[in-house]
């Protein structure tokens, strides 16, 4: 076994919600630790799987360049399709780069706190984690910090964006002031998880800097607004050449490593072609999002704007505060530091029913 793997620490899995509703006798759990899309998915998501479902697409291997979608995404965000990789989720996609583009001895980029993934990949290529401190008030990453970090060992940046779990957001602008600044041996993996949930700047996304600076990446997911998290679908658009290398890399016919099976691909199809369902999504959670920015503002409560689909805040009890949510049948993430917790953006009456029961505590 690696050395480095020795020294890192087990995933823990969240508490299943079945276990959580016997446990405290509750008829139902909202699950809003994940930052899932609680409004489901398409209409046309369930239509398209049975269908495929039903022309027996199971005993064949999937389309391993899955080329509908591939072109698909292609025309819709204005990319070359051989730039496009799949994987099953973004986690499989993090894995796949950190594996080709990584040795012993790199340094890796990070801000803290951001998605976790990033770091462990890193280390179990025997790359070192350097963290760099967003900023402290508005969650962002901090791009100057991220510029003098930067080393002759440094390999790889990565920039969640809106960043997980602070929420906060770099403009475009600011980021290809970034790049010019970035030597071109250094990779920018800039991950858009969220960037559907944007409304503070349209177009949200970096994909015009692709054309801009060959050392720059973008990730993409529908496990969010699309609402497909079970499906698994993620993938990267990068420059020709690191395309190249990771095609080579990833299996073709491996469903649980860096390929999608049929099914995922048909969903995720259907799904991309619903963007009034997208849209809708995200003017219903932006809704929500200014409810939950105004309640933590009205009870003076440290919390970082947030474009995203979970807000993140500060207050002191919050181990007390997440046990009193979860008595009430509402699962949120906690084991951050200093007090701090992030809460998925539910429902309506969910939300609702949740500010009130943090009142009830406060007071």
């Amino acid at each position: 076994m690696k050395e480095t793997i020795k020294q890192l620490a087990s995933y823990v899995p969240p508490t299943p919600t079945e276990t959580i509703a016997k446990r405290y006798g509750l008829s139902r759990v909202a699950k809003l630790s994940a930052n899932e899309n609680p409004y489901g998915t398409s209409p046309k998501v369930a239509a398209a799987v049975i269908d495929a479902v039903e022309q027996g697409s199971g005993n064949w291997y999937p389309d391993g360049n899955a080329t509908a979608l591939r072109e698909m995404i292609a025309q819709k965000l204005a990319v070359k399709a051989e730039n496009i990789v799949f994987g099953c989720g973004l986690d499989e996609i993090i894995t796949l780069v950190s594996r080709v583009f990584l040795e012993s001895g790199d340094e890796v980029l990070v801000a803290e706190p951001t998605f976790s993934e990033y770091g462990l990949n890193a280390q179990i290529e025997g790359a070192t984690v350097k963290s760099v401190p967003v900023d402290s008030q508005s969650g962002a990453n901090d791009l100057n910090a991220f510029l003098n970090n930067i080393t002759s060992n440094t390999k790889m940046i990565w920039l969640c964006n809106p960043n997980n779990p602070t929420g906060g957001y770099n403009q475009t602008a600011a980021l290809r002031d970034f790049m010019t600044q970035v030597p071109k041996d250094v990779l920018v993996l800039i991950d858009e998880a969220y960037i559907d949930f944007v409304r503070s700047a349209q177009p949200a996304s970096a994909l015009p800097l692709l054309k801009e600076f060959d050392n720059v990446a973008v990730l993409r997911t529908f496990s969010k607004i699309y609402g497909l998290a079970g499906y698994r679908v993620g993938y990267l658009i990068v420059d020709d050449q690191r395309a190249r290398y990771l095609q080579t890399v990833r299996l073709p016919y491996n469903l649980n490593t860096y390929n999608l099976n049929t099914l995922s691909q048909v969903a995720a199809q259907a799904a991309f072609a619903d963007q009034e369902f997208v849209e809708q999504v995200a003017v219903k959670n932006a809704q929500e999002r200014d409810k939950w920015e105004t309640f933590l503002k009205q009870h003076h409560v440290f919390y970082y704007p947030s474009q995203a689909n979970f807000i993140y805040f500060k207050l002191p009890g919050a181990d007390q505060l997440a046990k009193r949510f979860l008595e009430k049948g509402y699962q949120i993430r906690t084991g951050f530091a200093d007090d701090r917790l992030r809460v998925t953006i539910g429902l309506p009456n969910d939300n609702l029913a949740m500010q009130q029961i943090m009142a009830d505590f406060l007071n």
